[in-house]
């Protein structure tokens, strides 16, 4: 089994580029240009982080007019912007924090192949954002939640056509559905009723099947189960690696993108500084922190507080897999997905709540092998790359997509979770907005003023 090195979610990989004239500001000691940026408006504007997030933001703040200049740490790596599922999943509008889900954590902490594990030495570190989430599993704090994610999900396909368009992209988003397969028939029925309300509020159909139908439908499925539903409310992109390098290529053409690793950020007066571990300083006209997990560190530095912590999740991708399927598997039980690619298949999911910077526990992915094998048996047992990325999660499931309280020229988008690429076209779209002041009231769950 090959095995990579840990990714980390909102983060990208990226090679330099600089513009031939940037708008407002770069390093000290460069030429003034404040004349430029007064023009329509536009501004010097830094990011820090590259991923999805960092990408989206990039590109919406460029079809503004803006200067953009994006800082990354980890240029030539695999983030864990490449992890992902590659699933559009805009009928995902639960927080992770309810009832249902609390009353089953014992069971799965029991269980070694289970879809959550806690990494016990982190327990003090994670014991006020475990505190956070169970406050968060109340009734009118569910409601509340919903109707933000719906908010941000209703125009989740409409803004990655639009990110697409300014990408130079088509094509790249295509409409598969996906499959949840469950082992009661009870199960099944639960699931369905809800996954109904669900698909009412956003606008897609979903239907009942028994084990045959689904077969049907997904050949490869020749385990024992006991039914599953089908939703067409879900969506495959490409590749997520070719996806996000796509991106990048686009960036290149109009961005500044710098190999660096940001060691702080200050409010001033004259603009918002950034310095890097190299010693360079740069001062921005606004600045975008999308830096996922370790935006936290910047948020201190900007006087603020946030419970931000890591799920972890893993997985394994076969290229030219013998396996194949013709949609997204879901196993919700368990706590994992199986997404068919061009030329790839990737089993992956699960949570694992522990540190950023702990150890990678291959274990979990090879949990989620061995139990896709009952319903898939022809999922070959060797072979594949395991991989291991850092969810960056809020308590309460809402990103932070928000300015700074106190000081307009900055904002803050991450803590999208488990829904990092279907969030990030809206994400970066509102963004680039605040920062114009444009801000929508119905941003307000997603404020970072609700963490102070």
């Amino acid at each position: 089994m090959i095995r990579h090195g840990c990714g980390r979610v909102d983060r990208g990989a990226v090679s330099v580029y600089r513009p031939p004239r940037p708008v407002g500001r770069v390093l000290r000691g460069r030429p003034n240009e404040d004349e430029n940026k007064q023009r329509d408006g536009m501004a010097h504007i830094g990011i820090v982080g590259g991923g999805l997030m960092g990408c989206a933001t990039a590109l919406n703040l460029l079809e503004q007019g803006h200067s953009v200049t994006i800082l990354e740490r980890d240029a030539g790596g695999l983030p864990a912007s490449v992890g992902n599922a590659g699933i559009l999943a805009v009928p995902e509008i639960d927080p992770l924090a309810r009832p249902n889900m609390l009353l089953s954590v014992p069971k799965w902490l029991l269980d070694p192949q289970g879809p959550l594990t806690v990494r016990w030495q982190d327990l003090p570190a994670l014991t006020p954002w475990l505190v956070r989430f169970l406050f968060s599993a109340r009734p009118a704090k569910i409601a509340a939640s919903r109707a933000a994610m719906l908010y941000l999900m209703k125009t989740a396909e409409a803004d990655h056509v639009r990110l697409g368009n300014f990408a130079g992209m088509s094509g790249h988003i295509r409409d598969t559905g996906a499959l949840t397969v469950f082992d009661s028939v009870a199960a099944r029925d639960r699931a369905f009723a809800h996954e109904m309300e669900n698909a009412k509020l956003i606008g897609c159909n979903v239907e009942k099947l028994d084990m045959e139908e689904a077969r049907r439908r997904v050949p490869a499925l020749q385990g024992s189960f006991a039914g599953a539903t089908f939703s067409d409310g879900y969506k495959t992109f490409d590749y997520p690696l070719t996806f996000l390098r796509r991106l990048q290529a686009a960036l290149r053409e109009r961005a500044t993108l710098l190999d660096a690793t940001v060691s702080s950020v200050a409010r001033a007066e004259h603009g918002i500084i950034v310095r890097t571990e190299g010693g360079k300083e740069f001062i921005f006209d606004r600045l975008a922190i999308t830096a996922g997990v370790w935006s936290r560190r910047f948020v201190a530095d900007l006087g603020l507080n946030v419970l931000l912590e890591t799920e972890r999740g893993y997985n394994t991708t076969f290229m030219n897999p013998s396996t194949t399927l013709e949609m997204p598997v879901f196993f919700s039980e368990h706590g994992f997905v199986a997404t068919p690619f061009e030329n790839a298949l990737r089993v992956g999911g699960a949570v694992e709540l522990a540190s950023p910077d702990a150890p990678a526990n291959y274990k979990r992915a090879a949990a989620m092998r061995k139990k896709m094998r009952r319903y898939v048996p022809d999922l070959p047992e060797e072979g594949g790359t395991e991989w291991m990325g850092r969810r960056p999660s809020t308590p309460d499931t809402l990103p932070v997509i928000s300015l700074h309280p106190r000081d307009p020229r900055i904002a803050f988008a991450f803590g999208h979770g488990h829904l990092g690429l279907t969030l990030s076209a809206t994400t970066g779209r509102h963004v680039s907005r605040l920062l114009a002041g444009e801000g929508e009231a119905a941003l307000a769950p997603f404020s970072i003023a609700r963490f102070q």
